[in-house]
């Protein structure tokens, strides 16, 4: 059997790097045949790690998902960001200014490449069955703990597939079967992406709530039964499924925080927000899943982009950025919101140098362990794809939706937030300094505001502003999609001005649809693209 590296959805060999055109490797060195590589644990092991290097790594050393691609695909589209004119590729200046098209280079990119890393989970699901039990000598890696790490990983990607694309060719096996590379494929319905999606992390809570990292370092990062839990609630609050999401809520939450939390996993906030994008605190306690990025790690793709560059060449007193910050979003903070300095910054001591900015930068992924701060590509800053605040903010938000208004629970929760944001916050969900709680007797509408308000201000730059924006579409009164319309017209000088209905869905890149020539009608365009 030919091993062919897939990496579209319609599973046809065509990728490229879209920075280059270049066509991919159809044999790359990362990858070895089936049917001579699965063989003992160690085989096993590595399958899944493949499918974990997918996160920060891209095949073509563009910018991986979490390096840098989704933040494209999803912070600059939103309300919330806009790359200037100084960056020099056209497609990402599209995607800030609501004007890019069906074969847009980063829209095609972040397809191709959450499919990638489908591929590699496939290959792992399907072959570590194969290998013979007896080759399973180290207990704390059996192979169905091995299965459903990678099941995890496969449900991440088709959640931000489904999410960003709708219906999407629900692809289960590993596509290096040339039968399977060739078929024809559909767009399958939401419901069954997501049926999908909730049956992978499903298995995954199966998972160990905790791994020893300081026995086995390779165990760092893993995914764990509390990061199936929360991406599962997180999974059922788009889809306004808010009793199932209380369900996970509660399993994932530690117990003692709300009613009825029943959590084990030991999450918390971090007194101090910064220590959340701080290298010495990575994979602590508010970190439920992160994308691995090491400083100067030695991996050839694995690159952290979402810094402001290389701090190294600067030679002047000010610097010209590719990310500036609008100025409003930084006026949503108040100066004692510790949020506020975390997130941007306008000058910065380097060194024996102070740079300084004629405007606001983001600030969350500078590696600020090394001084001087070099080339912020090798930052060793991880990717929090999912953190304790986020589950927090959650429950807030579905009490308030299971019950008409908030409740004293959901207050509690995004009250826990508010209190660490404004550095009264110790641990164990308790404090003292009440100073910054929530207003109380909101009603339904008003607490809801309140809830996206608080998540716009925490999750800048970790990928989550267009999600939520779109997933509040059908609340509020208001038609489909009117919310993101409504955000995103309204941001100073209005740089989303060509912004409609259509951009609650991307497009399905134009390679893909052009690869049947109008031949394969299950495979078809979304409206208005």
């Amino acid at each position: 059997m030919k091993n062919i590296l897939i990496t579209t959805a319609a599973f046809i060999l065509i990728g490229s790097s879209l920075a280059s055109c270049s066509k991919l490797n159809e044999n790359p060195k990362t990858s070895i045949a089936s049917t001579t590589f699965y063989k003992t644990q160690s085989d096993a092991v590595a399958a899944v790690t493949a499918a974990y290097s997918t996160l920060s790594t891209d095949i073509n050393a563009d910018f991986p998902i979490y390096g840098r691609n989704l933040n494209l695909i999803i912070d600059n589209t939103s309300d919330n960001q806009v790359y200037s004119p100084s960056n020099t590729n056209p497609d990402v200046r599209a995607l800030g200014t609501a004007t890019y098209i069906s074969s847009n280079d980063r829209v095609h990119k972040i397809y191709a490449q959450l499919y990638w890393g489908i591929d590699k989970a496939n290959v792992a699901i399907d072959n570590i069955p194969n290998i013979p039990s007896s080759q399973f000598v180290d207990i704390t890696h059996p192979a169905i703990n091995l299965i459903r790490e990678a099941k995890f990983i496969r449900a991440l990607y088709y959640f931000n597939l489904v999410r960003l694309f709708g219906p999407v060719p629900l692809v289960l096996h590993d596509a290096g079967d040339v039968n399977t590379a060739n078929a024809l494929v559909s767009r399958a319905p939401k419901d069954s992406v997501y049926a999908q999606i909730i049956s992978d992390l499903t298995d995954a809570t199966n998972l160990p709530g905790t791994y020893s990292p300081v026995t086995d370092p390779a165990d760092i990062g893993r995914v764990t039964a509390g990061a199936a839990h929360a991406l599962l609630a997180k999974v059922y609050a788009t889809r306004h499924d808010w009793t199932n999401a209380e369900t996970q809520l509660l399993k994932t939450l530690t117990a003692g925080t709300v009613t009825g939390a029943t959590g084990t996993y030991g999450y918390d906030l971090f007194p101090l927000f910064s220590h959340i994008f701080q290298t010495p605190y990575k994979n602590g306690i508010e970190h439920i899943f992160s994308a691995q990025f090491k400083y100067n790690g030695g991996a050839v793709n694995s690159q952290q982009n979402l810094s402001n560059g290389d701090f190294s060449t600067f030679t002047t007193s000010t610097y010209t950025g590719d990310i500036p910050a609008d100025s409003t979003i930084v006026n949503l903070f108040a100066i004692a919101d510790q949020r506020r300095n975390v997130t941007f910054f306008d000058s910065l001591k380097n060194g024996t140098k102070t740079v300084k900015w004629p405007y606001f930068n983001f600030a969350k992924y500078i590696d600020s362990s090394v001084s001087p701060i070099t080339s912020q590509t090798l930052s060793g800053v991880n990717f929090p794809i999912i953190r304790y605040a986020e589950i927090l903010l959650l429950q807030a938000e579905t009490l308030n939706e299971l019950n008409a208004g908030p409740t004293a629970d959901a207050y509690t929760a995004i009250n826990i937030v508010r209190a660490r944001a404004y550095g009264v916050y110790s641990s164990g969900g308790t404090y003292a300094d009440h100073t910054h709680d929530l207003t109380p007797g909101l009603n339904q509408a008003d607490f809801r505001d309140s809830v996206y308000l608080e998540r716009r201000k925490e999750f800048i730059q970790e990928s989550q502003r267009w999600f939520d924006l779109v997933r509040r579409s059908g609340q509020d009164g208001l038609p489909a999609g009117q919310y993101y319309l409504n955000a995103v017209h309204g941001m100073l000088n209005n740089p989303k001005a060509a912004a409609t209905l259509k951009d609650t869905l991307f497009p399905i890149p134009q390679t893909e649809i052009d690869l049947y020539a109008g031949q394969n009608p299950n495979f078809y365009q979304n409206p208005g693209w």
